[in-house]
């Protein structure tokens, strides 16, 4: 599912209009409608529902919203906030028609004029659309911070009043926060960043039959992966395939206190598809590998406590493995850097990089240049400001996200809500899975275990990213809706991975 730009979406509306065809009203009226089916299925006809409108477009969904609702016999009020001296021909419209139902539309000039607000009521946001250029000031500001301080449930139409599309607000900008947005069509960029959380809530998407062609044949570098997306990534097993056909991964892993990150990054591996696993570790976390995931082989390391790439047998070759896995929980030891240091010229294959090995890269940089095309590197925020530099906002972050990886083609995974993947491309996919309850110790470590198993059985760097990183927030979301988010674990989440 593509993610356009303010531009594209208002494009996208006009090539409706010319090639359905349809007139800009009935297309308003297919959404107002869309947006009240939505309504009707979330709240019951007796709730007490308060909607606010601004002049332009946005707020001639919200007075068709109202005449719709009003027709169903909700308890509706309506407010129009009056900013400007003119309205648009399509708000002016709407208003008329709302007019033959009922004559007690109330204006919003001063504070004075602005209602109460309370617990039992919800109020529909349809004061400022995606169309914004400044931000909200005067009347609409009043009006804006009296929702917000208000009890009421609140649904925003198409986006919050006063959020941009894409481009960052100030600091000090006014804008709702809803409890739901509800959007048409397809996401906007603003959805899916993090500091943007509060103004846009739980949002939801209505299909408005918008130019398909359009949407086909539009430009852009952002991407939202559906369900039905991630499972067409999926490969189908032959009947007659064995675990030679699935790939031999190892994975570098574990230090003196931290080799439960090793256990965990091999149990998820392991309940991936990976066919053949090799786990290399401390000699401290033999014994544990060996009882804990007994379908792994185990190399002992050298050292006691941390990697170093030696044993007695030689230590790990990577170029008799299909792919490689190194970073949870190896510490930062110098002797892992001197690992770090002589393992990646060698591997000459995708492989899959986290945790401490990111850190490691990000205070030697002169390693960037070694990390082998299309790897898969996995930082969260901090990690990731640690291989670039701080921003600014999200829209920043997202560029730095992008430079990087198309300057190291690499595939990197910003974890986090909606965790953004940036291919070698410059494209980025954001993910639709996911819930806080897997922000907890040792999930990062459960998803560098799935992609290592992805990369093995011959995944192209980019599907095992976008499916991974899509199956395992899937497996948190199985795990919330059980147990709720509250108290999971990444045991857990290896323990809800499906693949079909």
């Amino acid at each position: 599912m593509k993610i356009l730009n303010v531009d594209q979406i208002r494009a996208l509306d006009e090539s409706t209009i010319k090639h359905e065809p349809i007139a800009p009203l009935n297309l308003m009226e297919r959404a107002s409608m869309g947006f009240v089916n939505w309504f009707v299925d979330h709240f019951p006809a007796t709730t007490s529902t308060k909607i606010f409108c601004g002049l332009g477009n946005n707020g001639g969904d919200g007075l068709a919203i109202a005449r719709l609702l009003m027709e169903r016999d909700y308890p509706v009020e309506v407010y129009v906030v009056r900013y400007a001296p003119r309205e648009s021909d399509d708000f002016m419209h709407n208003h008329r028609r709302l007019k033959l139902i009922t004559e007690d539309v109330k204006y919003i000039e001063y504070s004075r004029d602005l209602p109460t607000l309370r617990h039992n009521e919800v109020v529909i946001d349809a004061i400022l659309g995606s169309g914004l250029s400044r931000p909200a000031d005067g009347i609409v500001k009043a009006t804006i911070e009296a929702i917000n301080r208000a009890p009421a449930t609140v649904v925003s139409v198409d986006i919050a009043s006063g959020l941009y599309v894409d481009q960052p607000n100030q600091a000090n900008d006014v804008i709702i926060e809803p409890d739901h947005t509800v959007s048409f069509q397809l996401p906007k960029l603003a959805f899916v960043l993090p500091k943007n959380g509060k103004y846009v809530g739980k949002w939801h998407l209505i299909d408005i039959q918008l130019h398909k062609r359009y949407i086909d044949i539009a430009p852009t570098p952002y991407y939202y992966t559906q369900p039905n997306e991630a499972r067409l990534l999926l490969h189908q097993r032959d009947r007659y395939s064995n675990k030679g056909t699935f790939g031999h991964a190892l994975l570098l892993a574990g230090s003196f206190g931290k080799i439960g990150a090793a256990v965990l990054a091999a149990r998820s591996c392991l309940r991936s598809g990976v066919g053949l696993l090799t786990v290399h570790v401390p000699q401290c976390g033999y014994s544990i590998i060996q009882a804990s995931v007994p379908e792994a082989m185990c190399e002992s390391d050298g050292h006691q406590t941390v990697l170093t790439g030696t044993s007695r047998v030689g230590g790990p070759q990577p170029v008799t493995y299909t792919t490689v896995g190194i970073g949870p929980g190896i510490g930062k030891a110098p002797e892992t850097l001197a690992m770090l240091r002589d393992l990646l010229p060698t591997i000459t294959r995708p492989m899959v990089i986290d945790a401490d090995a990111l850190n490691l890269l990000s205070e030697n940089r002169e390693l960037y240049s070694q990390i082998p095309q299309n790897s898969i590197l996995t930082p969260h925020p901090k990690e990731f400001e640690r291989l670039t530099k701080p921003w600014q906002n999200d829209y920043e972050k997202l560029d730095l996200l992008r430079d990087f990886a198309k300057t190291h083609r690499v595939v990197v995974v910003l974890k986090g809500a909606h965790s953004a993947i940036a291919t070698p491309t410059g494209d980025v996919h954001f993910n639709s899975t996911g819930n806080p309850g897997l922000s907890t110790g040792g999930t990062g470590d459960v998803l560098t275990g799935v992609l290592t198993a992805l990369l093995a059985q011959g995944y192209d760097s980019v599907e095992a990213a976008v499916l991974g990183v899509y199956a395992h927030g899937l497996a948190g979301d199985v795990i919330a809706d059980q147990r709720g988010p509250i108290g999971m674990t990444a045991s857990d989440v290896i323990d809800a991975l499906r693949w079909e």
